[in-house]
């Protein structure tokens, strides 16, 4: 079977999906070597360690991630390639073409939240009711995911799969004083610290964060500085200017996009991980966080309490004061903290990539018949 993989958007992103892709393609490649695998890239100019794998092909399209005239100009470009299967991880397929598709779906806050899209975003991802009609099959990253897409698009239970994320391995236990060193070297933090790991964009929540972090300063007198690790995405700029207005320049400490060699470092090395998204399709964060024994605090909502089970702290997103003492909780109660360090590493096990790949694999098989 000659399977084409879309990994266009690796090109543009590292973050989120574009880490779905890569992971899911290096799993591929170790677990299938009877099957050809062919990596749609943008651009010749990416290079990736998976050159390394005998069974991957690579070949560069010319058809932008997210371009206008995509579904015109794509549909050429695949058709030459003469592939038993199209796989999208990025939502939309071709909606012509001369192969199967299979198209992962991570989440659908865009017609959840629609004002948390920019106008671009609502654009592209608008055409999920086309996509879901065009494609043979759809795999979903969460039960929680499954369920909105039965219940908001009307598909059939039996054209969707569950496929569970999985964690990058680099994501583990360290030797913390290794890791704070490390911390203090690289950003210059010399204090204990609260983190959030995300990119910054509305319905993560990170208002809320701020507002509950500014009353645990001022409330409990909390020295710990709070963290934020991630790219800078839509309509973030709410998120800034509430820096600014809650007094917090001095305390909150903005890193941008990391890359996953330091992020390792600092979730070990971190008091916590916080997030208190309004709604999430995974949550690689916390999983990721559980994996280096880091405590975790998650919203209710959506697919977190998926991930976690009862190894975090679940709270309202939409409740400040319930995160503000959540997070006290988590820096003074050592019983509590132990606790949640040992749940995380049982749960953190049940997340594989190789069980995810094999899952995937079977999903190729049965929709190529």
């Amino acid at each position: 079977m000659r399977i084409g993989i879309d990994a266009r958007l690796v090109y543009y992103s590292r973050a989120g999906i574009g880490q779905y892709i890569l992971r899911l393609v290096e799993a591929l490649a170790r677990a299938d070597i009877s099957n050809e695998q062919v990596f749609l890239l943008q651009s010749r100019k990416d290079r990736t360690r998976l050159n390394q794998h005998p069974n991957i092909h690579r070949v560069s399209l010319w058809t932008p991630s997210h371009h206008r005239l995509e579904q015109l100009t794509l549909r050429f470009e695949i058709g030459r390639l003469h592939l038993d299967l199209l796989h999208s991880p990025d939502f939309i397929p071709p909606f012509s073409r001369n192969c199967k598709s299979v198209i992962t779906i991570h989440d659908l806050a865009f017609l959840l939240y629609p004002h948390f899209l920019t106008n671009e975003a609502a654009r592209y991802y608008g055409q999920i009711d086309q996509a879901v009609r065009h494609t043979d099959h759809i795999i979903a990253v969460s039960e929680s995911t499954r369920r909105d897409t039965i219940n908001l698009l009307g598909v059939p239970e039996n054209k969707i799969t569950v496929i569970y994320e999985a964690a990058n391995p680099i994501f583990r236990e360290i030797d913390k004083e290794l890791a704070r060193r490390h911390v203090v070297e690289t950003y210059g933090l010399d204090q204990p610290y609260i983190l959030f790991v995300s990119t910054v964009e509305p319905r993560k929540n990170l208002p809320g964060l701020l507002q509950a972090y500014r009353k645990l300063r001022d409330d409990y007198r909390c020295a710990e500085k709070l963290v934020l690790a991630g790219g800078r995405g839509w309509l973030s700029e709410e998120v800034y200017a509430t820096i600014d207005q809650l007094n917090l320049s001095d305390h909150v400490r903005i890193l941008g996009r990391v890359p996953s060699e330091h992020l390792v470092h600092l979730y070990n090395a971190a008091r916590m991980l916080v997030h208190p998204s309004f709604y999430e399709g995974f949550g690689l964060p916390p999983l990721e966080a559980m994996h280096c024994g880091t405590p975790v605090i998650v919203s209710n909502v959506s697919a977190l309490p998926e991930v976690v089970g009862d190894a975090a702290i679940l709270i309202d997103p939409h409740d400040i004061d319930g995160l503000t003492v959540a997070m006290w909780r988590v820096l003074t109660d050592e019983d509590l903290r132990a606790t949640l360090i040992e749940k995380g590493r049982q749960r953190a096990r049940k997340f594989s990539l190789e069980r995810a790949a094999q899952q995937t694999l079977e999903v190729y098989r049965h929709v190529a018949g």
